[in-house]
């Protein structure tokens, strides 16, 4: 199905219509994937097949397991380089080369032939046990005249670690971060090496949206519902670190005014709807309930409070509550769970039945994931590259219309028309 050469290493893979209803290889659809009125065709049996973890029922129809849909142009998937070490985020930068993260604590540039930099330095020591790391970035909207950079990443504290966010501009000669400062900690400190989130963009107003896990803990779960705490939420602050103007909880007493949206259990994907403009979040679920939100500032989406997973080890949460007045409920779940990761709304145009379908990086049955949205509903979903047994872990849009992804294997890919 693909060939391998010398590095930088050149694997393809085309996809090839099929017939079979499950969804489970590369193939074709009808769907012309655009906003229009028409529906997709999701008549295909959904692509999980596996038993779910529970016998919990969804809110509405299409909730879960929706349709599959087939992709039917030609399109192929292209690995630029398998030399990445642990990459965790991804953005393009303004000449059309990507700046990529990498767990351990460095920054690379890729060429779009896949030739990557040396380590960036200058960046500050990161703790990359377990899920923590180097985590997500973007470049300021300004980058062209201030070279600035936004990252999340993990940081050594007093009373343990935190989510931390951070600037610096890069420097002339690219080689390192300059005057690098942490300008947010996610308080309180936990000590565990789990659900950090990470997740970081800019919206139209030039302030940052940053995303925070709950860090796990049984101890430390009621905090998602705490506004007296950053853990488990969705963050809007200023490129200073400071609350931003406009937000939901201003003003009001015990609680922390940089909160956007809370209830969050690990959020490490969020994505700007290119049409509507609305935030989209993907987030880990227990076993089961994977999430995919459309995000209202203000909004409570309701972990642990409310879940369609269960334990790891068997029991119910919170009794078994799946809805809850005041609680928001998931545009989409999943279960079993899919570890949904980066995501991006495709805006190109070289494959029309893509544009403004939500792809999604899944670590779990590594592959890549399409939704078909219509009306803030999922109305179908593809896996593609299940064969590659990659875990993609970000994804980003190109300028020349193709997707970007890289994987904790190492591997940057271009995904694009055939």
């Amino acid at each position: 199905m693909f060939t391998i050469s010398h590095l930088p290493v050149y694997l393809s893979f085309l996809a090839i219509a099929c017939n079979d209803g499950g969804g489970q290889s590369m193939g074709t659809n009808a769907d012309s994937g655009t906003a229009a009125t028409t529906s997709p065709d999701s008549t295909g049996a959904p692509v999980e097949t596996r038993k779910p973890n529970s016998d919990y029922k969804p809110a509405f129809p299409g909730q879960t397991r929706i349709g599959s849909v087939k992709t039917q142009t030609a399109y192929e998937g292209k690995v630029l380089t398998s030399d990445l070490k642990r990459p965790w985020g991804i953005t393009q930068m303004p000449d059309g080369r990507f700046l990529i993260t990498e767990k351990g604590g460095t920054m690379r540039i890729a060429a779009t032939d896949g030739k990557l930099s040396n380590p960036i330095t200058g960046i500050p020591a990161v703790n990359d046990k377990g899920q923590g790391g180097l985590l997500g970035l973007t470049l300021d909207p300004q980058f062209n005249n201030n070279r600035m950079v936004y990252w999340v990443f993990s940081e050594n504290t007093q009373g343990g670690n935190l989510t931390a966010v951070a600037k610096g501009k890069l420097s002339a000669d690219e080689t390192k971060i300059e005057n690098a400062t942490v300008i947010y900690r996610a308080t309180p400190a936990h000590n565990s090496n789990l659900h950090y989130g990470g997740r970081i963009l800019f919206d139209k107003s030039g302030n940052l949206v940053v995303s925070t896990g709950e860090r796990s803990d049984i101890e430390t779960r009621p905090l998602s519902q705490s506004l007296d705490a950053a853990l488990g939420k969705v963050l809007r602050i200023t490129t200073d670190g400071k609350p931003a103007s406009g937000n939901p909880f201003a003003g009001q007493a015990n609680a922390r005014p940089e909160i956007y949206s809370y209830g969050h259990r690990n959020v490490q994907g969020l994505a700007w709807h290119p049409e509507t403009g609305d935030l989209w979040e993907g987030e880990f679920g227990p076993r089961g309930g994977d999430e995919i939100n459309r995000i209202q500032p203000g909004k409570n989406y309701g972990w642990p409070a409310i879940t369609y997973g269960i334990e790891y080890s068997g029991p119910a949460i919170s009794g078994g509550a799946t809805q809850k007045e005041g609680m928001e409920q998931p545009v989409y779940y999943w279960d079993p769970v899919v570890s949904p990761s980066g995501m991006v709304f495709y805006s190109g145009d070289a494959i029309p039945e893509w544009k403004n379908n939500l792809f999604v990086c899944a670590l779990n049955l590594p592959h890549l994931i399409r939704l078909v949205i219509q009306g803030n509903k999922v109305t179908g979903e593809e896996r593609l590259f299940e064969s590659e047994n990659q875990r993609f872990r970000d994804i980003t849009i190109g300028k020349d219309g193709a997707l970007y992804a890289v994987t904790d294997g190492g591997r940057l890919y271009r995904v694009g028309k055939k």
